[in-house]
């Protein structure tokens, strides 16, 4: 599974969740992979429904952790929270899989980029993202 699809399922699995009745949330929801939404453009599950909104979610989250973690800039943070693997190679898989062209070193631009290409991608796929957080 793409370090991408990681962060989509987390988000959207929970936002999916939280905005569905309880009589209609099932132990085992089935929802897009972000390669089958790359692949289609869209994914497919989440355009039909209510688009996810991303900042309720992360803040929910923000708001359940002991950790104050700055999500909303910070792509260690973002995963971090998401419990995802933070290291430097995860990020670099990252970076590869989003296209990044740039030295792969964990710089302050590698990660500035990520973030905000995982914000685009998030919105492009049937999320609501607030649109400081995107290009």
């Amino acid at each position: 599974m793409s370090v991408f699809s990681k962060i989509f399922d987390k988000i959207f699995h929970r936002g999916a969740a939280a905005s569905a009745p309880a009589d209609q949330v099932s132990a085992a929801p089935s929802y897009p992979s972000a390669s089958d939404a790359a692949a289609a453009g869209v994914a497919a599950g989440a355009a039909a429904q209510q688009p996810v909104d991303v900042e309720a979610v992360l803040n929910g989250l923000a708001a359940q952790n002991p950790q104050k973690l700055n999500w909303r800039t910070s792509i260690v943070d973002l995963m971090k929270l998401l419990d995802l693997d933070s290291s430097l190679q995860e990020r670099k898989d990252l970076a590869t899989e989003l296209g990044y062209t740039g030295a792969k070193d964990g710089s302050a631009e590698m990660n500035i980029w990520l973030h905000r290409q995982v914000m685009n991608k998030l919105a492009a796929n049937g999320g609501k993202v607030p649109a400081d957080l995107k290009d």
